[in-house]
């Protein structure tokens, strides 16, 4: 009896094991570039769709996130990588892509938005330009996250609340488009990379940080800033997931649309969160907690001045990108116009 019972437990245990490593063939393993750090708040969303797309599809679909990019693929590439096929899915984000396509940069850029909301009104567009551009590279996009509308403001070692002020202070940006922005205001501005502003602040090669005042404290702005003044509102690309074509292709109707509908579900839960008063609120409260002085922001008269020179910058550029940078431009900066009105 017992040799009859020790048979049967060594039969199912021998089935289990056929079972799982069936179930385990049967699973595809799709790779996820991502450039972002885990730590960053559109990380988690990457993870969440990697597990709704295992749900939706039953298990036959596993997608492992890279991120940092670990796999070791440059963001300058990832156009031509997502071509090739070389991933099977990655975060793209359009400004990263100036080499090959240098009309992506000029879809979206600061000025665009004085109020959060207004974004909101233009994420359909913004998502269909970047459908379309990203199909020219036989990349199809399943949804993506929609990034928070942070404030942006000055962040300054001394008392400053106007472009008058500003006007004698260097002052630290991120693109070349804000170096030109404030250089058509007569205001000195530099590129300074995130991970040199704290000591480029500390040592007084600039005397304020343009940055988004949500998450200063990340970068630890107050140890080195103690007065701040808000400006306007971040005008923030929206990041997509792009799937190769010949990875798409390959897959079945069902894997498709478990892709798709967990692609729309993060698209639609990060829309929802994107413009949040109460989060700016309670983050404006916490830097006056660790010492900074809030100034009063600046003046509608301040902000439109710089609105207006940042739609000529943004101009500028897309002119210099060609004319599908000129179409995008003026296809978004027009209905942005018409939201501020």
């Amino acid at each position: 009896m017992k040799s009859t019972n020790y048979f049967f437990v060594v039969v199912l245990t021998f089935l289990g094991w056929c079972i799982s490593f069936q179930a385990q063939a049967d699973t595809r393993v799709l790779k996820f570039h991502s450039g972002l750090a885990q730590t960053r708040p559109e990380a988690q969303y990457i993870e969440e769709f990697a597990t709704l797309v295992n749900e939706k599809s039953n298990g036959s679909l596993q997608v492992d996130v890279y991120h940092s990019g670990s796999l070791g693929l440059k963001e300058a590439d990832m156009l031509r990588i997502m071509k090739g096929g070389m991933v099977d899915l990655a975060l793209m984000y359009g400004e990263y892509y100036k080499r090959d396509a240098p009309a992506l940069a000029s879809v979206y850029a600061q000025g665009a938005i004085t109020k959060a909301e207004q974004h909101l009104a233009l994420l359909p567009t913004l998502r269909s330009i970047y459908r379309d551009a990203y199909a020219k590279w036989d990349i199809h996009t399943v949804g993506g996250v929609v990034a928070p509308v942070f404030d942006v403001g000055l962040h300054c070692k001394a008392p400053v609340n106007s472009l008058a002020e500003l006007k004698d202070k260097k002052v630290r940006v991120w693109s070349g488009h804000l170096v030109d922005t404030f250089k058509k205001l007569g205001i000195s501005a530099q590129v300074i990379g995130q991970n040199d502003m704290y000591l480029a602040l500390q040592t007084g090669v600039v005397d304020c940080a343009y940055y988004l005042s949500t998450v200063a404290k990340t970068v630890s702005l107050q140890e080195v800033t103690k007065y701040e003044s808000y400006l306007h509102p971040w005008a923030a690309s929206p990041w997509m997931f792009g799937v190769s074509d010949r990875t798409w292709k390959s897959l079945t109707a069902d894997q498709q649309k478990a892709l798709t509908d967990a692609g729309e579900e993060i698209w639609k839960k990060t829309k929802l969160l994107a413009v949040d008063p109460q989060r700016e609120a309670a983050a404006r409260e916490e830097r006056k907690s660790l010492g900074i002085t809030v100034l009063e922001p600046f003046s509608e008269n301040d902000v439109q001045t710089f609105v207006d020179a940042a739609m000529s910058a943004w101009k500028d550029m897309a002119e210099a990108s060609g004319p599908e940078g000129m179409k995008y431009y003026e296809t978004v900066s027009t209905l942005a116009k018409e939201q501020q009105k």
